[in-house]
């Protein structure tokens, strides 16, 4: 496995709960938790309840609030990793940096940054936010202050007294924000385009709530009960966008109940369809942003300076701290680079000419033996635990029947592949993503809509449910065994 996020655990505990031991887990970072172990941010919060974000075999009936922060989150993480046993199968601090197929021996070759491993199987849990994007502003380089990502905070630079500029405004900007802006003397937030935000119904949960959930089969209950609130809005999401208005409505109102300034308001007001880029929750973003200390600023950024930005209209802003607030490469994410498949062209080759494409958003012709998680076109409207699980179990059943059948060598057929995403391309033609007048980073650069499952979740995990082999191309080992995982350790003189 690559990744100890939430994909990365949920594969390893269920491989153990299947009794197939022969595994490791390679972690960059020093710890588990993915996204929820890096990005500490000041207000990082999930935007989904914890009820279904989080593993439905590991409910947890003590979450302090109804979407939790992020050092919850990361904690739930080590707690399952701890209570699952697979910390022993974990090799933290190995950064992976190139995995090239080998057909002579139909295992995967992977280069970490100390030392080699060769497996028959990978299972990618990278993560769709795992790539910082920072935008290539011409002088960024010359700037004299002190600059980085909201995926990377700088905790040791102290914000007090500062003149900040926070270049982006999605949803990390709308959590960030309200946290820096008190501290900061000047806080200038370069807008490119407005985002919807609705009220947030976060709230701490109550004692009574937490001995609710310790009733057996009352997280389960309402797990389903939530799950099927976000299914209500498939429909309008896929297929009848202009459904969505009572949403806008709402996100409206939120706008004119906080923001009394009619030109402050006018320059956060969206022009696109509600869902066609990533909606939030916030109750204190555009409080934020009508303070005496704050500016929001529409005309484009011309070029970075020594001592701070520099627009179209010709004002210079001068700022002493940059934070980029500019989310991740979810298109172009570099693990495509690293992926070397059957042809000798990395995954980034295979996916240039149509955007990123799998199957079932899991295998990808091109790379037999090699499984992704959160892959293109399998998010569902939903909590994406929820797809991980269904994804993890379809995995493991491919591995269970590949183990009971001997087969060494499993690659998704070149016409499954295709038919399945024609299929998804004309669903996903109505749907929002592709017409709600927008750019988001749901689009490849090609222009597919790249993210998103078109249906329900429940129809995602009933194509998952089990492998069908006449959907791949299957090669059969002449030995009884496979061959163990081997990890070859770095050479020291």
């Amino acid at each position: 496995m690559i990744g100890a996020g939430f994909g990365g655990l949920c594969a390893a505990i269920t491989l153990l709960d299947k009794r197939i031991t022969d595994f490791v887990v390679l972690e960059r970072e020093a710890d588990v938790g993915g996204t929820w172990l890096v990005n500490d941010y000041p207000g990082a919060q999930c935007d989904i309840p914890a009820i279904t974000y989080s593993y439905s075999f590991a409910p947890n009936p003590n979450w302090s609030r109804i979407y939790p922060l992020q050092a919850e989150l990361q904690a739930y993480l080590r707690d399952c990793a701890e209570r699952f046993g697979v910390l022993g199968h974990i090799r933290f601090g190995r950064t992976v940096q190139q995995s090239r197929w080998d057909e002579h021996t139909r295992h995967w070759i992977l280069h970490t940054d100390t030392g080699t491993v060769e497996a028959q199987f990978v299972i990618a849990g990278y993560g769709p936010f795992s790539a910082p994007s920072v935008p290539d502003i011409p002088g960024r380089d010359t700037f004299a202050g002190t600059a980085f990502h909201s995926a990377a905070w700088n905790h040791d630079h102290d914000l007090t007294g500062r003149r900040v500029a926070v270049i982006g405004t999605g949803a990390s900007a709308v959590q960030f924000i309200p946290r820096i802006q008190p501290q900061a003397e000047k806080l200038t937030v370069f807008q490119r385009t407005p985002i919807w935000i609705a009220p947030h119904p976060d709230r701490p949960t109550t004692a009574a709530l937490r001995a609710l959930w310790r009733i057996p089969g009352a997280m389960r209950l309402s797990r389903a009960s939530l799950g099927a609130v976000f299914e209500a809005l498939v429909p309008s999401l896929v297929k009848w966008p202009a459904t969505l208005v009572a949403l806008e409505q709402t996100a409206r109102r939120h706008l004119r109940r906080q923001v009394r300034d009619p030109l402050l308001r006018d320059k956060l007001t969206p022009t696109y369809r509600f869902g066609c880029k990533r909606p939030t929750f916030s109750n204190t973003y555009y409080p934020a942003l009508t303070q005496p200390n704050t500016t929001v600023v529409t005309d484009s950024i011309a070029r970075i300076v020594a001592d701070g930005i520099l627009t179209t209209d010709g004002v210079l802003h001068h700022v002493d701290t940059i934070i980029y607030g500019t989310g991740f490469h979810v298109a172009r994410n570099p693990f495509a680079d690293t992926v070397i498949g059957t042809s000798g062209r990395t995954l980034t080759e295979l996916w240039a000419p149509t955007d990123p494409q799998a199957y079932l958003g899991t295998a990808v012709h091109g790379l037999p033996n090699m499984f992704l998680i959160l892959g293109p076109n399998s998010a569902p409207y939903n909590s994406t635990v929820i797809t991980i699980e269904d994804q993890v179990g379809y995995i493991i059943d491919t591995l269970h029947t590949a183990i009971e059948q001997r087969i060494d060598r499993i690659e998704v057929r070149a016409e499954v592949q295709r038919d399945f995403n024609t299929e998804l391309d004309h669903k996903l033609a109505t749907s929002v993503w592709a017409t709600g007048g927008c750019h988001s980073y749901y689009i490849g650069n090609r222009g597919r809509v790249i993210a998103w499952w078109p249906g329900f979740a429940t129809d995602y995990a009933r194509r998952t449910r089990h492998v069908d082999l006449h959907h791949y191309r299957l090669g059969h080992r002449r030995t009884r065994h496979c061959p163990p995982v081997t990890i070859e350790q770095p050479t020291t003189s």
